[in-house]
């Protein structure tokens, strides 16, 4: 298997059996953190959440719309560190358009059907994070940097 489609497939493996990810933007000169459902979409190329639009997040993607999203494989609590495996995606976001809305939204639901009361509110806004480069850490030496293009992933939409 060569590294490029070994890649894609660690990259596919973390986004479908992680439901979760730790979202980092900055406002004001200052980091901020927050843990956040994620449902991936075109072909990874895309990772939505949703977020209530009076909260410092919504604010802080408002006035500078880069983030980084670190999503963990789930096995931490493993006792070595070679069992753990980080991906984390930057890019930049965008509010879901009308015209994207119903769908985006209906597939959101599927991955996370807990979140529907909050997703009904009419202060949640829907977010894609379009992704520019991922980087993957499947151990301590082995870190690499992936544009998009590099992975020569389509987008469907």
């Amino acid at each position: 298997m060569s590294k490029l489609s070994e890649t894609k497939t660690y990259i596919e493996k973390i986004l479908k059996s992680s439901r979760f990810a730790v979202l980092a933007t900055e406002g004001d000169g200052q980091p901020y953190t927050s843990f956040i459902a994620i449902t991936p979409m075109e072909n990874y190329c895309a990772l939505i959440f949703a977020t209530y639009r009076n909260t410092q997040k919504y604010r802080n993607l408002t006035r500078n719309g880069k983030v980084a999203l670190l999503v963990e494989s789930g096995n931490s609590g493993n006792a070595t560190q070679q069992d753990s495996f980080v991906l984390t995606a930057f890019g930049h976001v965008e509010e879901i358009r009308t015209e994207d809305l119903k769908s985006v939204f209906n597939a959101h639901i599927e991955w996370h059907p807990d979140l529907l009361s909050f997703m009904h509110s009419e202060d949640c806004a829907l977010v894609r994070i379009k992704v520019d480069t991922y980087q993957v850490v499947r151990s301590i030496d082995d870190v690499e940097w992936w544009s998009i293009k590099d992975l020569d992933i389509e987008e469907s939409i």
